[in-house]
């Protein structure tokens, strides 16, 4: 099989799972804004409430990324060499250590929480129907992390079909479940009550769990002989002993400070932006999320990458490893060309797509030049990641996201310091801040691109 059918058949099917990814957020949305709105609970109340309830469990669940990103590496690797047993251990011990995580999760619910109100400016009534989201959604997080976990392992196992069928299972089942769980169902005799806005978060628990019931079938079914049929309870325990659970823990460690500066860095952003008043805060939001479309595709291409990788570093193989590079970096960075060209030329009809609000329309479009500009470093940064992941050399990565989050904010405040000088008028000085503010987080690609590039030669090309 050739290199580029090996890649296709790796980041075809982790591009279509990505796609639906918005599609249940818009789905969560539209059920909130579907929703009787009461004297207490308007339309914007309901929406905000998923809003922000969504964005207290994306900073939660960034900080456990390294379940599905160590757990890819170290499979790779062990696919690499054909060691099963190898890898059945490493799928043990990152399922546990999810398990262990969600039961702390569970635990300091109410903690994170009220710490998480402490720095997030709302009404008291969206924050109310926030926290009933989380505390009701909180309890699909041993499905959350179990699924993130075997969606690293299912990619390092070169299997991306599995993951996708996965994700499918638990898109398509969060939007139908929670639409009737919120709405109700009256149809072809069958009358179920709706439960309002908590059926959104309880859609959500039951598409996880659904989720995690599919990946166990699919280990069932796919692995049981090929990975688990020589596997005892004892072998599977002695993953969590040992050489190897200190490199497991080492490694995500370091995986984790990588997390907190992707934490810090969109974090800086949403606050930087909601700083110069609410029609820059939308526009900020709105040019974030376009930043981000790429990444639905590049990031199929940086699980390829990592799969086969790791695979070929686990193999001893340094000719087909550098073919993978190479080929890797030729299709991200032509996703990479191609949104540059669409942001280019259909930057006003994207806009469009976003809102209908004209005053944020135009004040995007000073901006979009930004935007044709973020995909080239973008998709390099995201390819070099996948390799390095493979390689399971974390410390550069995490090197390199310590250099980038520094980057960001000295680009930021350093530029502020240079703007205030010139003293322009306030309405100025808030656009072009905004300005600063894309050319900070340009600058932070630019530094993981850079850096990795750079340390190619000693990280990677030396493990074979």
């Amino acid at each position: 099989m050739g290199v580029n059918k090996k890649i296709l058949d790796l980041a075809l099917p982790s591009i279509l799972a990505n796609i639906t990814v918005p599609l249940v957020g818009m789905v969560d949305i539209a059920v909130a804004g579907h929703l009787d709105a009461s004297s207490t609970a308007s339309a914007a109340t309901l929406i905000g409430g998923v809003a922000i309830g969504t964005m207290l469990f994306d900073l939660l669940y960034w900080n456990f990324g390294f379940l599905r990103v160590g757990t890819g590496g170290l499979a790779a690797q062990a696919f690499g060499r054909g060691d099963m047993t190898e890898s059945a251990s490493i799928l043990s011990r990152a399922v546990g250590i999810a398990l262990l995580c969600s039961f702390l999760l569970l635990a300091v619910q109410w903690i994170f929480v009220k710490a998480a109100f402490l720095v997030i400016d709302c009404t008291p009534e969206v924050r109310e129907l926030a926290s009933e989201y989380f505390f009701i959604r909180i309890w699909a997080s041993p499905a959350t992390l179990s699924l993130m976990a075997l969606k690293g392992w299912f990619i390092g196992m070169q299997d991306s079909v599995s993951p996708m069928i996965t994700d499918l299972a638990v898109n398509v089942i969060n939007a139908v479940v929670s639409i009737v769980l919120a709405l109700g169902l009256d149809a072809g005799g069958v009358h179920i009550g709706g439960m309002g806005f908590a059926g959104i978060a309880a859609g959500t628990v039951a598409a996880q769990y659904s989720g995690l019931l599919c990946a166990a079938a699919i280990l069932l079914v796919k692995y049981r002989k090929k990975v688990f049929a020589s596997c005892r309870a004892k072998t599977l325990l002695s993953a969590f002993r040992g050489s190897e659970m200190k490199r497991f823990f080492v490694m995500n460690t370091d995986l984790f400070i990588r997390s907190l500066c992707f934490i810090g860095i969109y974090i800086g952003f949403t606050t930087f932006s909601a700083h110069y008043g609410d029609l820059l805060l939308a526009s900020g939001t709105i040019l974030m999320k376009i930043m981000m479309l790429f990444s639905y595709f590049t990031d199929g291409f940086a699980y390829a990458g990592e799969a086969l990788a790791g695979r070929y570093i686990g193999a001893g193989d340094k000719a087909s490893l550098m073919r993978v590079i190479r080929f890797v970096f030729v299709w991200s960075l032509s996703i990479g060309v191609g949104f540059m060209f669409l942001y280019a030329f259909a930057g006003l009809p994207i806009l469009k797509v976003m809102t209908n609000d004209y005053q944020v329309i135009d004040i995007s479009l000073k901006y979009m030049p930004w935007m044709v500009m973020m995909p080239l470093f973008g998709c390099a940064a995201f390819a070099w990641d996948g390799i390095y992941i493979g390689a399971t050399a974390s410390r550069p990565i995490r090197n390199t996201m310590i250099l980038a989050a520094a980057g960001f904010f000295l680009t930021y405040f350093a530029g502020l310091g240079i703007l205030r000088a010139l003293s322009p008028s306030p309405e100025n000085f808030s656009v072009l801040a905004i300005h600063i503010l894309l050319a900070a987080y340009l600058a932070h690609l630019i530094i993981r691109t850079v850096y990795l590039s750079a340390r190619f030669r000693k990280d990677i090309a030396c493990l074979v």
